[in-house]
């Protein structure tokens, strides 16, 4: 179904919008796969707060016109699924876990601001851990030393009632 003008200009003000706040764009080849697993696709995505649409690239390449992203118009040909996030990670572990199980989707390029991704730069930002796992991790780390030295506070009153209890043990009755 064709668009109209004013259609049109909303979806470009949309993805501007998207882009203005993005982090990373990845585009993905999705020639053959089926509505289901695109729909798993786009469960997964909304999950992970992954813009995850479908567009048609003329439109998107005049969103990302005079943007940090303005180098992806040249990768924007075929049928694209395109996934946008503000979490650079975030958006490049869903397609990439994706096209692991799919033989048929593909990830084609993505971005960071001024700088474009390969393939293998995808797959290894989606190796790196998420902000949520990083973060849990600094807590990790910083909450250590603190819950060590409660412990050792705790730890004399406790050899002193055991040692009490030991001499109780040892006493006739």
């Amino acid at each position: 179904m064709s668009l109209n003008l004013e259609d049109k200009k909303a979806v470009v003000a949309e993805v501007s919008q998207q882009i203005e706040n993005a982090q990373a764009v990845i585009l993905a080849e999705y020639r053959g796969v089926g509505v289901g697993e695109m729909t798993n696709l786009r469960a997964e995505a909304r999950k992970s707060g992954v813009y995850l649409k479908v567009l048609k690239n003329t439109l998107v390449k005049r969103a990302v016109e005079n943007t940090a992203f303005s180098s992806l118009s040249d990768e924007m040909v075929g049928p694209l699924i395109f996934g946008i996030s503000e979490d650079p990670v975030a958006a490049a572990k869903v397609l990439n876990d994706f096209a692991k199980k799919n033989d048929l989707f593909v990830l084609k390029s993505g971005a960071m601001p001024n700088e474009k991704m390969d393939v293998n730069a995808i797959k290894a930002l989606a190796s790196l851990p998420s902000r949520e796992e990083l973060l849990a991790k600094l807590m990790g780390t910083m909450q250590a030393p603190i819950a060590k030295f409660v412990r050792t506070l705790n730890e004399v009153p406790t050899k002193f009632v055991r040692g009490l209890a030991a001499v109780r043990d040892q006493k006739p009755a």
